[in-house]
């Protein structure tokens, strides 16, 4: 059976509670977790936004989970810097950390670089990035120049036990573009014929190492209840991959849901809404089915202990014993 995470979402709660809820999913059962690197929410309605990479520390060292995150080398960050981020949390840590590596959003990198390239640039720099990144982990010294600009680079305290890096993908040819450089990979929730050919693409490729899925999903007492969540917090997040890489605020997103009367069924399509636990133990029980090694639960809401007991009582145990 797959491995069952919590995703912790920076972008709707603020860091202080997030390490509270992350410590309550562990004594609930989850076996593992996630977080994004964000610099913006995506809406407004979300309004936060915590340091991801100081916030691991704290995860890391406060439970003993396995974590993940998924993170854009580009603007805000160097590849250098994402290599000597993740060597120090590597080491402090061995074992327990693997990372995701996209090729970003505008909403993210619009604060610090008036520059937003094309899709092709960015995939460009983000296949160098690997390069950097897993040559600094194996302690070289490391000079590059384009697409990328690197002189007489190291990471002086370099990793004994190197993080997996994987790539974060939306569709098979990104995964089929990347399986020959990354360990695995990781998507978001879409129809399973989807996930399917995702998975199939990645294993004829070549791709080895795990397949991670993070799930979108409201729970609430009532179906109503559930639903208001699902539309209060994620009906900016509908759109397809390149309308959600390319919008350059929160307040871009908001504006672009109501403009397209964003509804249920829409939301539908990116979260999985029900108050029925025995639904939700099934859409998971799906996905598992589909080969996923790590399944990580956002429920998108901004309050997280109803939805951790929920689950850890009722569907943590179906799936174990499934």
């Amino acid at each position: 059976m797959a491995t069952i995470g919590f995703h912790a979402s920076h972008e709707q709660i603020p860091p202080e509670q997030l390490l509270r809820d992350v410590r309550h999913a562990e004594l609930a059962g989850f076996g593992a977790a996630m977080c994004s690197d964000h610099l913006e929410p995506w809406s407004p309605h979300q309004g936060h936004s915590g340091f991801a990479l100081s916030w691991l520390g704290a995860a890391l060292a406060t439970t003993e989970l396995p974590f993940g995150f998924v993170h854009a080398p580009g603007r805000r960050y160097h590849p250098v810097v994402t290599a000597q981020a993740t060597a120090t949390l590597a080491r402090m840590f061995p074992g327990r950390l693997w990372a995701a590596l996209g090729s970003g959003q505008r909403l993210n990198e619009r604060p610090v670089s008036p520059e937003w390239p094309e899709k092709e640039q960015r995939q460009q720099f983000l296949e160098a990035s690997f390069d950097v990144v897993r040559r600094l982990h194996a302690g070289e010294e490391v000079s590059h120049r384009a697409p990328l600009h690197a002189d007489r680079a190291r990471v002086w305290d370099p990793p004994e036990v190197a993080p997996p890096l994987l790539v974060a993908a939306l569709t098979p040819t990104t995964v089929r573009r990347f399986a020959p450089v990354a360990d695995g990979f990781i998507t978001v929730n879409q129809p399973l014929e989807d996930l399917r050919r995702m998975l199939g693409t990645w294993r004829e490729a070549g791709g080895t190492g795990r397949a991670a899925l993070q799930v979108h999903l409201s729970w609430a007492p009532t179906q109503e209840q559930a639903r208001a969540i699902a539309f209060d917090q994620w009906r900016t997040n509908v759109f397809d991959p390149v309308t959600m890489a390319e919008l350059a605020s929160p307040q871009d997103y908001q504006r672009k849901a109501v403009q397209q009367d964003v509804g249920d069924e829409q939301i539908a399509g990116a979260v999985n809404v029900s108050a029925d636990l025995g639904r939700h133990a099934q859409w998971l029980h799906e996905y598992a089915e589909l080969g996923f090694d790590e399944i990580h639960l956002h429920h998108v809401g901004q309050e997280q202990t109803a939805f951790l007991d929920a689950f850890g009582g009722a569907v943590l145990p179906q799936l174990a014993g499934a």
